[in-house]
């Protein structure tokens, strides 16, 4: 993983002093897009699905199934990179706690990797079921 820019400095967390109604979710939209960004520009499995996505929108908009087939095949390739995003979070938490080896490290990184493992495995299921059923 590639190291990430300083972009905040420490500041120690204060629970009384958390925004609330629409600004809270405005600042929420903010730190996602930033991530995005991040993941974007730095995570290659990333704008692997992302990609994939972009397929899976075209195929899906000229495939005629049911809406609900339809939803359910882009959100089995969202889950995909929702499981990716958070397997990236899991190895820059990891990376943030110590670059030694040690083997509750990997153990934590295999296991963000076997989420995403798994979330394709739905994605292929349900994209086969679908597929075989038109066909």
């Amino acid at each position: 993983m590639q190291s990430i820019k300083k972009t905040r400095s420490p500041v120690e967390f204060d629970p009384t002093n958390k925004q609330t109604g629409i600004l809270r979710l405005v600042l929420a939209l903010k730190n996602s897009l930033r991530a995005l960004k991040w993941l974007s520009k730095n995570e290659a499995a990333f704008k692997q699905e992302v990609l994939f996505l972009l397929v899976s929108i075209v195929v899906v908009a000229y495939w005629k199934i049911p809406i609900v087939e339809r939803g359910l095949l882009i959100s089995s390739v969202l889950f995909v990179i929702f499981a990716e995003v958070f397997n990236t979070a899991i190895e820059a938490t990891i990376d943030r706690i110590g670059r030694e080896i040690h083997p509750l490290s990997g153990l934590a990184k295999d296991l963000g990797s076997a989420g995403v493992s798994l979330a394709m495995l739905i994605a292929a299921v349900l994209w086969l079921s679908i597929l075989l059923s038109h066909f």
